[in-house]
């Protein structure tokens, strides 16, 4: 039998999961070995990220690999997890505090002070990002305006899975694809952004040095290693950004593609040579994030299937315990197009109760007010439909070509009426697949940083290999088209 190289890939995004990928030299395979919650904590009006608690099931999901595997034939580890969340480390190198939530937006008069000290089309023309609240950039300008003590005495920036890597080696250093969502770096320049950091008044020795995805960022330390029972493997520099490991994973054979990372984000994009920062690409809302080999994720963040998550979040405090097929299956059943909803809203980002929170929209909104969870769900699933439309028509416009098809990769692709939903929505083939995009790729960036893979065009040819995709082609055309414009016409 052939001996099969095996990479941990630790997926720490609010659902989080340990995966051991399994390289026969032809075939790759995933297993999840262990599935953990990441929850955030409220603390009075702050929310935060426990991390601690989050590290001590990392090293247990280490620990069970050890229990599986032992020490045979582990090759390398690595860490990704979502976007902006950030830490403070001081001059010991010691946690200073829990890193804020990252869905929670900082207060409007940010926006309003960074625009005193720097105007928005600068700040896209540096860093490719487009204003948003939720940015890294904006919580340590908040520290900074309301003086802070964690920022005064600050010694280190560190994203979260850069925080994770530190803690799994002893290594500081930041990964350049994580980096790219902080609002803190240069689209052109991939080197910390140190004008915009001047015109902020941050502490510009805080930021670590920048090494790129596909690098060994260091051994597993030690001590790590004793309580582990796993060897001192290399520990990689991944696509540290969960979905810039997914669209890694993207197994494209043709380069005239666009892609749709569905998860609890849902983020449509293309995969570029060089950041687009003109003011169309500003406007619509696109952003320039780094992608593995130097390539820039041209892409429109959206909220996903964060909003049935927190549906099912309420309902089953409600006592109403609903998994996602039933949840389907009811709104499968229920009434097409009741209502629509702009599922970017304002009022969706952390409401108290999400349905709630959808009701009060369409009620604001004149629309029928859906009122079962089948009716809510299938409000969610037409309208992320649609606002995938929006997308894909304004980003034909800046690219200034269409793309041919709709590579659907994560977790959400298992929800089949959203597939459909989809390609119905914008008039494209939707190929769907790898479910478990985001470890797939984190492994892919491992293979390559060990020698295993040439590049990533050969990780995507691996990856047409080993899974098995799944083609949506678009139906009642007509129908989406009309529910559409009627969209366009209520909310732009």
């Amino acid at each position: 039998m052939r001996s099969r190289k095996k990479y941990i890939a630790l997926d720490l995004g609010g659902s989080a999961r340990c995966v051991v990928g399994a390289f026969d030299g032809q075939i790759l395979s995933v297993e999840t070995i262990s599935h953990f919650t990441n929850p955030y904590v409220r603390v009075l009006d702050q929310v935060y990220w426990n991390v601690l608690e989050l590290f001590d099931k990392v090293k247990d999901s280490l620990q069970q690999v050890n229990a599986l595997y032992g020490k045979s034939n582990l090759t390398s580890l690595g860490v990704d997890t979502m976007g902006v969340a950030f830490a403070l480390l001081d001059g010991s190198g010691e946690l200073l505090g829990n890193p804020q939530y990252s869905r929670l937006p900082q207060r409007k008069k940010i926006l309003t002070e960074a625009y005193r000290r720097s105007m928005p089309d600068e700040i896209y023309q540096q860093t490719g990002l487009q204003p948003s609240r939720l940015n890294s950039l904006y919580g340590l300008l908040a520290m900074k305006l309301a003086d802070s003590p964690m920022l005064n005495v600050a010694n280190t920036f560190l994203m979260l899975p850069d925080l994770i890597n530190y803690w799994l080696t002893g290594r500081i250093a930041s990964e350049y694809t994580i980096a790219s969502t902080s609002h803190l770096l240069g689209a052109r320049t991939k080197s910390w952004a140190y004008p915009l950091i001047a015109d902020m008044q941050l502490p510009a020795h805080i930021f670590p040095e920048i090494i790129d995805p596909g690098q060994v960022f260091a051994l597993l330390h030690s001590t790590v290693a004793a309580e582990t029972g796993l060897p001192t493997i290399p520990v990689v520099a991944t696509a540290a950004h969960d979905t810039a490991a997914a669209v890694a994973s993207v197994p494209a054979t043709q380069p005239n593609f666009a892609y749709l990372s569905s998860g609890t984000w849902g983020m449509v994009g293309a995969e570029l040579g060089s950041p687009i920062l003109t003011t169309e690409a500003q406007q619509l809302n696109f952003a320039n994030e780094g992608g593995v080999e130097q390539t820039i994720r041209f892409i429109n963040n959206n909220l996903n299937l964060w909003l049935i998550q927190e549906c099912q979040r309420i309902w089953e405090k409600q006592g109403k315990t609903y998994g996602w097929n039933e949840l389907v299956a009811m709104a499968e059943l229920s009434m097409p197009f009741m209502a629509l909803i702009d599922p970017n809203a304002a009022d969706f980002f952390l409401p108290a109760n999400m349905p709630r929170a959808i009701q009060r929209f369409c009620q604001r909104t004149r629309q029928d007010i859906p009122q079962t969870p089948g009716q809510i769900v299938r409000t969610i699933l037409e309208s992320l439909a649609i606002r995938y439309r929006q997308a894909i028509d304004n980003l034909s416009a800046i690219l200034d070509c269409q793309p041919q098809v709709i590579h659907l990769i994560g977790g959400g692709g298992r929800n089949r009426l959203l597939n459909q939903f989809a390609a119905n929505a914008t008039g494209l083939p939707v190929i769907v697949g790898p479910f478990e995009a985001t470890s797939i790729g984190n492994i892919l960036v491992q293979m390559i940083a060990v020698g295993d893979l040439a590049s990533l065009k050969e990780g995507r040819a691996l990856v047409n290999t080993s899974f098995l995709t799944e083609t949506y082609l678009p139906a009642d055309s007509d129908i989406w088209e009309e529910q559409f414009n009627q969209w366009k016409s209520v909310f732009f």
